[in-house]
């Protein structure tokens, strides 16, 4: 094995070499402008190979791959067949993006800009698995301080095309309206088209971060320790990390911001909407959106939406996990606090009203168990479950009950809540409370210094997911969008070359020969 240091002069078989490389009896290595070594193991018995690896192939040898097209052009190979070969390398289905590093930022901006613009009928993380093959190219055949400087190139531009999406949304969907003019809530397909690009970037940014940090691992263990730019390296590596930390961050947070703003002007149906309409038959589990009761319908409508752009995005699992249980929490809190309010102002907590909250509720839920969304559905809605639970209860059971055993029935209410809701609950004209609803002394600070409100800040953390990425770069590419927009871009990088010679010296791409 040969390993230069940091911008030493070696060549390799005539190839400037950048990072530790096997050698093979017969290799040529160059040290400096003056110093050529030919390679021979002593432990080998002979002359060495018949056929040093650095001649050209006999006429009609297959080509050695895409990679050869580059090579050293000292070693008398033909002109043909260097064309035959770039010509493969330019139309092959081959995972691979060559670039010199002056191609670099030309390259990388086409990628995001053509992401940005929604240009092309790319796979959903074609732009993840573009960006992930210049990385490859950069960690494996470039010299090893160049991979920390294109992913800060790379984080930055995705960062600037992610910021400017978030301000296209936002024109179009401003906070404050003009007075007198009512705002117009979104609606679960309007909604889904606004949030396509942010999810798409959400679910390309994520696997391009997995992807990355592998590669950083590598290089951090095929780097000199002693090398004193290696701290550098990796501060940088760091800087573009967390650029894409903070892409994934800003993205998850606005899309969920849109979502639960639909869904603030849907969820009091829920509350409001009698399921056990005339003549209506309620749907069992599994039952499609069109048959679920009219007052549901724009709630799961909302979910829907949801359920599907990410599937259509192909967003990581556990970031569709993470989605629905921001919507989930919020939407528990938001009805919970709704049903708070209720209490207050006329009769709302008896028991006919609590049975069609339930019957509302328990269809709401059977039909997230029927989309896989049950288990996190049944967890965010346990507080509001709970509530609704106990203003199900039967009169005649409830008086039976005393203040201690409905702490024990019902202990995720706080003794606030649990206070607010028996103390407003209708037993009937002129009846008030009974005494053995009275919170004890003990609790009684508690009940009268709660907050019988759920706060909208306690939702659960944004927590990236770990291991490696779903990103695929290994085999041909069978996708035929993609390896369109491989071939252009292959075809971008040679004309970028061509325009560097001159005039007289240019000449269209090669065409591969018929076989």
């Amino acid at each position: 094995m040969v390993r230069p240091s940091r911008g030493a002069p070696v060549t390799h078989n005539g190839c400037l070499l950048l990072r530790e490389a096997e050698l093979h009896p017969g290799d040529l290595l160059g040290l400096g402008e003056h110093f050529l070594f030919m390679y021979k193991d002593p432990r080998a018995g002979g002359s060495g190979p018949a056929r040093p690896p650095w001649l050209p192939s006999r006429p009609g040898a297959a080509p050695p791959g895409p990679g050869w097209a580059f090579s050293c052009r000292l070693c008398g190979r033909g002109l043909q067949e260097r064309g035959e070969a770039l010509a493969a390398y330019l139309d092959g289905r081959e995972p691979v993006l060559r670039f010199r590093p002056r191609e670099e930022e030309a390259l990388l901006g086409e990628i995001v800009r053509a992401a940005a613009s929604g240009a092309g009928d790319l796979p959903p993380l074609g732009p993840a698995t573009l960006l992930a093959l210049c990385v490859q190219h950069s960690a494996r055949e470039l010299e090893l301080g160049h991979l920390p400087r294109l992913l800060g190139r790379l984080a930055r531009l995705i960062k600037e095309a992610v910021w400017e999406k978030i301000k296209e949304i936002g024109d179009r969907q401003p906070e404050n309206h003009p007075e007198g003019v009512p705002e117009e809530p979104l609606t679960p397909e309007a909604v889904s088209v606004e949030l396509r690009p942010l999810i798409l970037w959400m679910a390309n940014t994520t696997e391009l971060l997995s992807f990355v940090q592998e590669k950083v691992l590598e290089m951090e263990k095929e780097a000199d320790q002693e090398d004193p730019q290696l701290c550098n390296d990796l501060e940088l590596c760091d800087e573009a990390l967390a650029l894409l930390d903070e892409v994934i961050m800003c993205t998850f947070q606005q899309s969920v911001y849109y979502l639960t703003k639909t869904l603030y002007s849907t969820l009091p149906a829920l509350l409001d909407s009698n399921p056990f309409t005339a003549g209506a038959e309620l749907p069992g589990p599994g039952a499609e959106l069109e048959a679920m009761p009219p007052g549901l319908r724009p709630t799961l409508g909302v979910f829907q939406a949801a359920l599907e752009l990410t599937s259509q995005c192909e967003l990581h699992p556990d970031l569709v996990s993470q989605t629905f249980g921001y919507l989930f929490f919020f939407s528990n809190a938001s009805l919970l606090n709704s049903l708070m309010e209720r209490g207050q102002g006329r009769p709302f907590y008896q028991w006919s009203r609590a049975v069609q909250i339930r019957t509302n509720l328990d269809l709401v839920l059977d039909w997230l168990q029927g989309a896989g969304l049950g288990d996190i559905a049944t967890e965010f809605f346990r507080k509001l479950s709970i509530a609704v639970n106990l203003l199900c209860v039967p009169r005649t059971s409830l008086l039976k009950a005393s203040w201690s055993s409905l702490r024990t029935d019902y202990p995720t209410l706080t003794p606030a809540q649990l206070h607010h809701l028996l103390s407003h609950y209708q037993l009937g004209p002129g009846r008030g409370p009974p005494p053995a609803w009275d919170p004890p002394p003990a609790e009684r600070d508690a009940v009268d210094t709660g907050d019988i409100f759920e706060s909208f800040s306690s939702h659960p953390p944004l927590i990236l997911p770990l291991g490696s990425s779903r990103l695929r770069l290994t085999g041909l590419v069978t996708d035929d969008a993609l390896h369109r927009e491989l071939r252009r871009l292959r075809r971008l990088l040679w004309d970028l070359e061509q325009q560097e010679l001159p005039a007289n010296h240019r000449h269209g791409p090669p065409v591969a020969a018929s076989p």
